[in-house]
């Protein structure tokens, strides 16, 4: 938020200092009895408490995320479904920011774009129309001091350089507009598969360069083989042993999913591997179920998980906000609302989340 213009208080030629002074009292008095009792609007009694006025632009430390303060900050967020599908669009809205922020503990949204799949931005999709939909997120984000991201999600495309020039357009927009803003965060591959790490590397780098030409501080996620989990296997670490060199602010991503045996199994060690080495890791993206998004929910692997991010301060972002018809969907199917929802309203992995947020809050 930009500053107010400081103005010298004048008695004025005709004016009486002392008069200025007992009327300033008095007006300073009177705004704290009336916030006291709530007659305010609430958005003026807590505007100073939202994370971003709290926090303010974030920034990397060694393996941590830090804050304006240059104290350990951990994003506690929630991802959108693709914005490119009623099934995530339709939440891209302030009134749902807000209650994810009031009431579940929520301090960040992930903006969910696909690249390709129905109306993705690389695939057909209308790419003005879409732009639009990641600028009223990032508005809304805005407006209530939330951070955001703004996700490049790659998955049925594999090797990002499959859509190289469209996301040089797209970082070279996006952080043309947003290069003063100190909530957003650019996550510029969401899962890279088929391909090696030093062809994700090439591509992050030149992308990187792009974002770096107009905004110099923003925090930038890698995305990271295969799907985000560090290296080509379960039990490689080329990320850790090999990351990129030469710029500031830089996090890789690590996503799981509690209902697949294998990460649970094979993806903390990686994680605990990478902070040993100093690599700056944040879960962009973790669900419940299996990776599929479907499948019975695991809140007993989910907990072990918690306890080790909590124990790093390693950010997380759940998947996904939306009523679609499967597990990793934290609203119920037939659930109709956009915001506001009662415990009614959520399925099981949203009503473990919301607890859990909360909880951490």
């Amino acid at each position: 938020m930009r500053g107010k213009r400081k103005g010298r208080l004048s008695a004025g030629r005709h004016g009486s200092t002392r008069g200025c002074r007992r009327f300033g009292a008095f007006l300073l008095v009177f705004c704290l009895t009336v916030a006291s009792v709530g007659l305010l609007p609430a958005s003026t009694v807590s505007a100073a408490s939202t994370p971003v006025s709290k926090h303010g632009r974030l920034s990397v430390k060694g393996a941590n995320l830090v804050d304006s303060k240059g104290k350990v900050f951990q994003l506690c967020g929630i991802s959108t479904h693709g914005i490119n599908w009623d099934v995530g669009k339709a939440y891209v809205n302030k009134k749902a920011f807000k209650t994810l922020r009031d009431e579940w503990g929520v301090n960040a949204i992930r903006l969910s774009l696909y690249t390709e799949g129905y109306n993705g931005y690389c695939s057909g999709g209308n790419q003005a129309e879409l732009r639009k939909l990641v600028y009223n997120g990032v508005k809304y984000a805005t407006e209530l001091g939330m951070y955001v991201i703004i996700d490049w999600h790659i998955l049925s495309d594999g090797n990002p350089n499959t859509h190289y020039k469209d996301a040089v357009n797209f970082f070279g927009i996006m952080a043309k507009r947003y290069k003063n803003y100190k909530n957003v965060i650019y996550e510029i591959c969401n899962e890279p598969n088929g391909c090696s790490w030093s062809t994700v590397k090439s591509y992050a780098t030149k992308i990187i360069k792009r974002i770096r030409k107009y905004d110099k501080n923003a925090v930038i996620i890698v995305g990271t083989p295969s799907w985000s989990q560090l290296g080509s296997s379960l039990t490689s670490n080329e990320v850790a042993n090999n990351p990129i060199k030469g710029y500031k602010n830089i996090m890789y991503s690590l996503h799981f999913y509690a209902g697949e045996s294998a990460h649970n199994k094979y993806l903390p060690a990686k994680l605990r591997y990478a902070r040993k080495k100093g690599l700056p890791v944040i879960v962009s993206e973790f669900g419940l179920s299996a990776a599929s998004g479907s499948g019975s929910i695991n809140k007993t692997a989910m907990n072990t998980w918690f306890q080790l991010l909590n124990k790093y301060n390693i950010s997380y972002f759940c998947w996904s906000l939306s009523n679609k018809a499967e597990s990793s969907a934290l609203l119920k199917s037939g659930t109709k609302k956009t915001s506001g929802w009662k415990t009614s309203d959520l399925s099981a992995a949203g009503k473990y989340i919301k607890s859990k947020y909360l909880a951490r809050k």
